[in-house]
């Protein structure tokens, strides 16, 4: 509960019976005293009316009692005395914000730019996000738990709270967006990005053909296109050459990427045209090496040519790019075992089960969350 370090008393006169209270004080409040801590720097306080360590602890004692009321006026008099008391204008903040002062959301956001205590940041930071939550400041309250997530990208309550928050901004771009453009290119891929997430690629496909229609450079579209169409057809060749030039299309319009040039690879490789499916991998890593289909992509093609070391290498840096890619730990298990690899074979292999497990919690919560909705991937083993 200190927050504060011991301050020599500012009554010259009684110097030596404030110093020797505030000893005490300290003590009483290590040993869990919370009463004789209160009283001893009441005392304090008829001697040297100012003194802000006093003021301070009794004010954070209240504080942690639910006690803002009589908390405020103890902060107050502390920051008089110590104005650069950081830990203490936090607190004060957050009492403003529950007495419902107008200071509050200025206060909070200057003492959450200079804390440095994390716990109390963290404390600080939920309170001013919740206020511009309240106040419908969705892009303040968003920028607030970025920085929090940026700290502890964990922390339960934060991934709550942003996920709400997001939601809420998500729902706002997508209502101005139908008032301000109903009938627009952007609007139709909206929809068919929608239709996608809720497992529809048939009308999905409808709505992006519609998007090109009204814009046919609209960028992005080609290549979202491209990869529903292959998603929805993916061993139909008349589909698989349209989904071909949907790509050729986002190269022209987008530039190339590796998303793109992965497509590339994939359908070059469903053709029987593995070297140039190796060349296109290739050319997704070298524009982009932490690109995990890419590398998992070039893994494929070295471990049907045999050479497991250096699939290895790539599927190494795979579930390094993504955690939480079940097939990249169930494949590197296996090229692991055929390099007698048996420790790192294992451990693969109880990751594998242990994203398993976590995905199929996850869209179980999502059938919850969603009734008649597919759920996002799919929960099959990997073949290769």
């Amino acid at each position: 509960m200190l927050i504060l370090p011991a301050l020599s008393a500012q009554s010259a006169s009684s110097k030596a019976e404030v110093s020797a209270d505030l000893q005490q004080a300290q003590a009483a409040l290590r040993a869990h005293d919370s009463a004789a801590a209160h009283r001893l720097f009441a005392a304090v306080l008829e001697v040297d009316p100012g003194n802000a360590e006093a003021h301070g602890n009794l004010g954070v004692m209240a504080f942690f009692h639910g006690d803002c009321a009589a908390a405020e006026p103890h902060f107050r008099a502390a920051l008089r005395t110590q104005p650069s008391l950081t830990k203490i204008k936090a607190l004060l903040s957050v009492c403003e914000k529950q007495l419902g002062q107008p200071s509050a959301q200025a206060d909070m956001e200057s003492a959450f730019q200079q804390l440095q205590d994390p716990v109390l940041r963290e404390r600080l930071g939920i309170e001013l996000a919740n206020l511009d939550y309240q106040r419908g400041q969705m892009e303040r309250a968003a920028a607030v738990l970025q920085t929090l997530l940026n700290l502890e990208p964990d922390n339960v309550d934060v991934l709550f709270f942003a996920q709400r928050v997001y939601t809420e901004l998500a729902d706002q771009t997508l209502n101005k967006l139908a008032v301000l453009a109903p009938g627009s290119a952007r609007m139709e891929q909206l929809i068919a990005e929608r239709l996608i997430n809720g497992g529809d690629v048939k009308d999905a496909i409808r709505h992006y053909e519609k998007a090109l229609q009204l814009d046919p450079r609209l960028p992005g579209v080609h290549f979202e296109l491209a990869e529903s169409l292959l998603q929805a057809s993916p061993s139909d060749p008349a589909t698989v050459t349209a989904a071909q030039q949907q790509l050729e299309d986002a190269i022209g319009i987008d530039g190339d990427s590796a998303n793109v040039e992965c497509k590339l690879a994939q359908i070059a490789i469903q053709e029987g045209r593995t070297q140039q499916g190796l060349a296109e991998y290739r050319r997704a890593y070298q524009l982009d090496p932490q690109n995990a289909e890419a590398q998992m992509g070039m893994a494929t093609i070295l471990e049907r040519a045999g050479k497991d070391e250096q699939a290895a290498a790539y599927l190494r840096m795979a579930v390094a790019a993504e955690p939480f890619n079940a097939k990249a730990h169930y494949r590197l298990s296996q090229v692991d075992k055929r390099l007698h690899l048996d420790s790192e074979a294992a451990a693969q292999l109880k990751l594998f089960v242990a994203v398993q497990a976590a995905s199929q919690k996850v869209r179980q919560l999502y059938r919850e969350m969603n009734p008649g909705t597919a759920a996002p991937g799919k929960a099959s083993l990997p073949n290769g």
